[in-house]
């Protein structure tokens, strides 16, 4: 089985508005649904966990309804940040899972969800037991001067670097046993970090899959607009 986790538990702050930012309304259907849509038509997908903000659960549900998004199994309440509310979402699985199902991480606020990636993280975990959503990266990257940060005297390859980002997926065993590990010995919990960059530090090695640069974040007002250009803009058919 198939299990999508989808992170929805941010105060969206940045964004600027009087609601959460996955809540706000495009074009008379809530971000989070467009993400959610993503995942309920997906063959490969079994079942949907959506880990919500506290005291919106019902309206989470009500939506889904709505929306018939009809694999959405379970909505629970988000932790105080990302890495507390992914914990809260995985030790939820606890006894409804098999250790080789695989489960998805995904965040409630990236509603552009390619097909196309959503079926090469799945397949990629299937075979090696995770999986990360990756893109080359295209900017020249220097580092910052220790003694003068307006200079700089060294670079990065960016041939050496890859930008990752959600869907990320794992086998629920890994996944389960790590978060317990990382909670219990406080490694890769705080501050920015996510399920990826906590595998590594515990010593995880992952592989990467297929990306999209149309796998936009919504945190700012700018990024509201692209997406709803994204949704009003067909495909050029002279594109190969």
């Amino acid at each position: 089985m198939n299990i999508a986790i989808i992170i929805a538990g941010g105060s969206g702050n940045r964004m600027g508005q009087d609601i959460p930012k996955q809540f706000i309304n495009v074009y008379d259907k809530p971000i989070l649904i467009y993400t959610l849509e993503g995942f309920q038509k997906h063959p490969m997908v079994d079942a949907i966990e959506v880990v919500c903000i506290e005291g919106w659960e019902n309206m989470v549900q009500a939506y889904a309804n709505q929306f018939n998004i009809t694999k959405l199994k379970w909505i629970i309440k988000g932790g105080s940040s990302a890495q507390e509310s992914i914990r809260n979402g995985v030790y939820n699985l606890e006894g409804k899972t098999k250790k080789d199902d695989i489960v998805i991480i995904h965040d409630g606020i990236r509603p552009m969800i390619d097909d196309t990636v959503l079926t090469d993280v799945i397949e990629k975990a299937q075979q090696f037991g995770n999986a990360v959503t990756s893109l080359p990266y295209n900017e020249q990257i220097f580092v910052v001067s220790k003694d003068d940060e307006l200079t700089t005297t060294q670079f990065i390859p960016r041939e050496t670097l890859r930008r990752v980002s959600t869907p990320q997926a794992y086998r629920y065993d890994l996944l389960d046993e790590k978060y317990h590990e990382a909670f219990d010995k406080e490694i890769g919990i705080y501050g920015s970090h996510y399920t990826n960059t906590m595998m590594v530090e515990l010593g995880v090695r992952l592989h990467f899959a297929k990306g999209s640069d149309k796998n936009i974040k919504l945190t700012t007002k700018d990024d509201l607009e692209l997406f709803k250009g994204y949704l009003t803009k067909g495909k050029d058919n002279w594109l190969k």
